[in-house]
């Protein structure tokens, strides 16, 4: 095929995403193109399969010349697409096994509501802050960097703000409201998070989005911002609140942890982790637990007691908490979601147990 029918057959493929309303598109040499939907991995066998060269030449076309050349060099990389309609990507190219494959995430054009994401209400709560640090975690795919689109953008809607985004690529493209909002991208805009954050000091910036916090300088960047009068959100990929406090002081070597934990006791607001569940009448539901830093939380960090905070947030109901069993049982008696999901999803089956 000429440069011109990857590139209809590239649109073909794209129009198909969006119809079948997938998530993801896997690209892979000797197989044919698959499409994840409401969880799930499906073959577009009416598409022929794909070899070396196909995947070559619509690598070239989803990347810019730049990023191909780092591809190349490096046989992995992280990049953005924007077709001519607007619809948008988050690509990572890499090898496996000698050859090249593409996974390709759908990146709505709007920003949903916390209503259609289904999130709990006290969320608005956390964009209301003047100031803090904020994390949505759990594994990949699980709709973090949506939610964190929404709670973001609630502050666009209702505040004249400054709001910088630092991601690595850009995902959610947000619509100026009332706010200020500067998006900047790793590679492109800035050399790494840690200098884009230290940038942001000087920018006038009053909230502060970082994609990923991917080692110690930026995570140190981070909690700093927090406690220097900026709101900050930011994303880890753990499965729940005590583990992302112990992954975030862990990071540090140990003479610096009584350091970041003191730091972290002072500036941490809450923790948010999701998964997303496949609903029985179709498409996906969050389940999720949510941590919120009051004195006792604070000091269990200061103390280095983290695995008492788990205890916490099940007796913390009163104060707004909810842990992800009690979620789980919540969709299971609302009929969103199947018994046998809830215990697939759950960290503590026997905890869960008890709730159903």
């Amino acid at each position: 095929m000429s440069g011109a029918d990857y590139k209809k057959e590239l649109a073909a493929i794209i129009e198909q995403v969006i119809a079948e309303k997938a998530s993801d598109l896997h690209l892979s040499v000797g197989a044919h193109p698959l499409i994840r939907v409401s969880g799930t991995l499906i073959p577009l066998l009416k598409k022929p399969i794909l070899n070396e060269n196909d995947l070559d030449s619509l690598v070239q076309i989803l990347m810019r010349n730049d990023q191909y050349e780092k591809y190349q060099q490096y046989e992995e990389i992280d990049f953005s697409y924007e077709n001519a309609e607007g619809v948008r990507f988050r690509g990572n190219a890499f090898h496996q096994r000698g050859a090249m494959g593409v996974v390709l995430r759908l990146i709505p054009n709007v920003i949903k509501t916390f209503d259609e994401l289904n999130l709990p209400p006290i969320l608005e709560s956390f964009t209301e802050r003047s100031q803090g640090f904020f994390l949505c975690v759990g594994p990949v795919g699980q709709g973090k960097s949506t939610t964190l689109a929404a709670m973001v953008n609630l502050i666009n809607q209702r505040r004249a703000e400054h709001i910088v985004t630092i991601e690595d690529p850009i995902e959610y493209v947000y619509q100026e409201e009332k706010a200020l909002i500067d998006q900047r991208e790793i590679g492109i805009d800035s050399k790494s998070f840690e200098s884009a954050l230290n940038a942001a000091f000087r920018q006038d910036v009053d909230v502060i989005l970082v994609g990923e916090m991917r080692n110690k300088e930026t995570i140190g960047a981070a909690v700093t911002a927090a406690e220097t009068g900026h709101l900050v959100f930011s994303t880890l990929h753990t499965n729940d609140a005590a583990q992302t406090i112990s992954r975030i002081v862990d990071t540090f070597p140990g003479s610096q942890q009584d350091q970041i934990r003191v730091q972290l006791a002072g500036s941490l607001i809450g923790i948010f982790s999701q998964r997303l569940i496949p609903r029985i009448e179709g498409g996906l539901v969050p389940a999720y637990e949510l941590l919120i830093n009051n004195t006792a939380v604070s000091n269990l960090i200061r103390e280095n007691r983290i695995h008492e905070i788990p205890s916490v947030i099940e007796t913390g109901l009163e104060q707004g908490m909810i842990d992800m069993n009690r979620s789980l049982a919540r969709l299971v008696q609302t009929g969103l979601i199947s018994v046998e999901n809830a215990f697939i999803y759950s960290t503590n089956p026997k905890g869960l147990e008890r709730l159903i």
